[in-house]
């Protein structure tokens, strides 16, 4: 006597209709269907990491009472993708909470990067009143001319520390405008932190190209094929005429300095997309407006627009290729992951500045231009003599103009612009190495030591892999650390340029740090597939599914299997709970007496020696449903399903 269950019986007859759909001999082929989309990398890579930091919050330093909220997906060469979080403790911004999860175009987790250094736990009641802690910010700037509404928030300082954030616009002492972040601890009413949105260049050079035919609109200097970038003089109107042909080749003609700028920032924005796999200024394919006239040996940047003044003669505009490049490159580093606030002292200001000199000096060399114009080089602001001593900063030699060429714990409290340095050397190293055979200058080492370049381009997409790491607490030795994860990433397979990484930051003092990769392991790569997404049980029971893993790039590596659920309740087994990547492993889900009935998701966490993947698995605990089925074997089959949640069944025979 044959039996079935109804369910089997339901999809045969569905088979068999697809199958007697076929056209007959002789009819018109079927068209075939048409190919699934590729997933988006940035979708995959989101939905990978957010599985990472719900497997493993104490990796991220979370805690019960934090919301992490994910901040958007930076895509870079090679496939890698950079996922940016920030999070919320009872409600209150974490300032320092910041972390960013890197991951292969597949969603393979490669390294992470957080900012916060240890769990939070405090109380959230300011004693402080916020009119208070305006007062005190407003104290901070010489000429106030606006105060922003105080902000409570966390700010990530051992177990965190309770603050007001005021932004205070207005002008230093000396001027020279600025928009200050202050925080004010709400407890006692001090100032513990400030930083600056406005980086001003302070002294530095310019120069002009000679003709040059510039992307624009027909009547406006605004780039049509660069969004939001367009130049104009102080009101933040760009320029109109007649038509598309702008300025007349003076040093003193403001609307010639807008096209130096916009020649400038065009070039840096097609070498940010060539050389290293950067969508516009922003990373999402946008730029910042431009404006020249500023009445002051100056330029500067203030985390909306860059501004351009003269040099102290008068006679040109400070609207170099180095100069243009390195404000729009403090952009760069403004929008990347970790901003440009927090670090300890002058620290991050320092790499910042140095960030804008390595845009400039790339921007240079992406341009090249003959040496009649500018040649490419490693000299910052050389070209225009704004105080009347030369190049204002040295990047293969800093100490050749008094700037430190190697880090010690003083860089975090001398001026930033100086600060600048120790990366500054650290780059050229990186680039050109220690004793360059192309022409360029021989550059000193901290430790005497040899270093071999890599090449400019290379240092580049070194550099900038760094920065789509970066978390507010961004110093020279985070700095080393996900810069060699970029070389590691970025170059799969060689040890070369993570080798030329560590060389190029022991060479200018800065150690290796606890935990730092080792170089030339991270090409190995596996895939991660659950045997079913879903399951259900009941209350008392488990479920199981088959975990299998594939090496896809190198050589196998060991693998552990664990899971998180959310909520808790239900926990994994893995048998075997490590396997070598091309093995497989029996998930088994066990769900307590008393669980709640309702969906679980369960993170499955494979974690490799060089990259980890995750898979979700979504659990129903509940009482079941009632199926009429037919089995062959009504005890097996009754068993069978009840194991799978179906536990209200009735059995027949035919």
């Amino acid at each position: 006597m044959r039996h079935q269950t109804a369910i089997g019986a339901a999809a045969l007859s569905v088979g068999l209709a697809v199958a007697m759909s076929a056209p007959a001999s002789g009819a018109s082929p079927r068209t075939a269907p048409a190919s699934p989309a590729k997933p988006d990398p940035r979708a995959v890579a989101a939905a990978s990491a957010d599985r990472l930091v719900a497997a493993r919050p104490a990796a991220f330093k979370k805690t019960a009472r934090e919301q992490v909220v994910r901040l958007g997906v930076t895509s870079e060469r090679q496939g890698l993708q950079h996922v940016a979080y920030t999070r919320t403790y009872s409600g209150l911004p974490v300032i320092g909470g910041d972390f960013v999860v890197t991951t292969n175009a597949s969603g393979g987790v490669l390294s992470t990067s957080v900012a916060q250094p240890a769990k939070l736990n405090l109380g959230t009641r300011a004693t402080v009143s916020a009119a208070a802690a305006a007062k005190t910010s407003r104290a901070e700037v010489a000429k106030v001319e606006n105060t922003g509404a105080p902000r409570l928030s966390v700010l990530a300082d051992g177990a965190g520390r309770l603050v007001y954030e005021t932004v205070v616009t207005g002008a230093r002492k000396n001027n020279a405008p600025t928009q200050l972040h202050v925080l004010v601890d709400a407890k006692s009413g001090k100032v513990v932190q400030k930083w600056d949105d406005v980086r001003d260049i302070a002294d530095d050079r310019s120069f002009y190209h000679a003709t040059v035919d510039l992307s624009t609109a027909p009547t406006t200097m605004t780039d049509p094929l660069r969004p939001g970038v367009q130049c104009g003089g102080q009101d933040g109107a760009p320029f109109t005429g007649p038509d598309s042909a702008w300025g007349n080749g003076s040093g003193t003609d403001l609307e010639t300095a807008c096209v130096d700028s916009m020649y400038a920032v065009q070039n840096e924005w097609d070498m940010l997309g060539q050389w290293l796999g950067r969508r516009g200024i922003d990373g999402g394919g946008r730029g910042f407006p431009l404006r020249v006239g500023l009445n002051d040996a100056n330029a500067f940047w203030n985390g909306r627009y860059t501004t351009f003044g003269h040099n102290s003669a008068g006679n040109r505009q400070a609207t170099s290729t180095d100069i243009v490049a390195h404000e729009n490159g403090h952009a760069v580093f403004t929008t990347t992951p970790g901003g440009d606030s927090g670090g300890n002292g002058n620290e991050k200001g320092g790499l910042n500045e140095s960030a804008g000199d390595i845009f400039g000096a790339l921007t240079e060399h992406y341009m090249n231009e003959p040496a009649n114009l500018d040649p490419p080089d490693y000299l910052v602001g050389e070209e225009v003599d704004l105080v009347g001593q030369g190049p204002i900063r040295n990047m293969y030699d800093p100490g050749a103009l008094n700037d430190p060429n190697c880090y010690s714990t003083q860089i975090p409290r001398i001026e930033v612009h100086s600060a600048a340095g120790p990366q500054n050397h650290w780059f050229y190293l990186l680039a050109e190495g220690s004793n360059p055979t192309n022409g360029n200058p021989k550059s000193p080492t901290c430790n005497g030591k040899a270093v071999t370049g890599i090449g400019i381009q290379k240092a580049g997409q070194v550099f900038m892999g760094g920065l789509n790491r970066k978390v507010s607490n961004w110093s020279h030795a985070t700095a080393r650390v996900q810069t060699i994860n970029a070389a590691l990433q970025a170059f799969p397979g060689s040890a070369t340029e993570c080798n030329a990484v560590k060389a190029a930051w022991d060479a200018v003092n800065v150690p290796a740090q606890s935990g730092e990769a080792s170089c030339g392991t991270q090409q190995n790569d596996f895939s991660l597939a659950l045997s079913a997404g879903s399951g259900r049980t009941i209350a008392g029971r488990t479920a199981t599914a088959t975990v299998t893993t594939q090496v896809t790039g190198g050589s196998a590596q060991q693998v552990a299997l664990s899971a998180t659920s959310s909520p808790a309740g239900p926990t994994a087994t893995f048998a075997p709970s490590t396997v070598t990547a091309g093995q497989s492993s029996t998930m088994t889900v066990h769900v307590p007496a008393g669980t709640a009935d309702g969906t679980y998701k369960l993170t499955v966490l494979a974690d490799g020696a060089s990259v980890d993947r995750t898979a979700a698995y979504t659990l129903t605990v509940g009482a079941g449903r009632s199926v009429r089925v037919l089995v062959e074997a009504a005890d097996a089959g009754a068993a069978s399903l009840v194991e799978a949640g179906l536990d209200d069944i009735t059995v027949t025979s035919s």
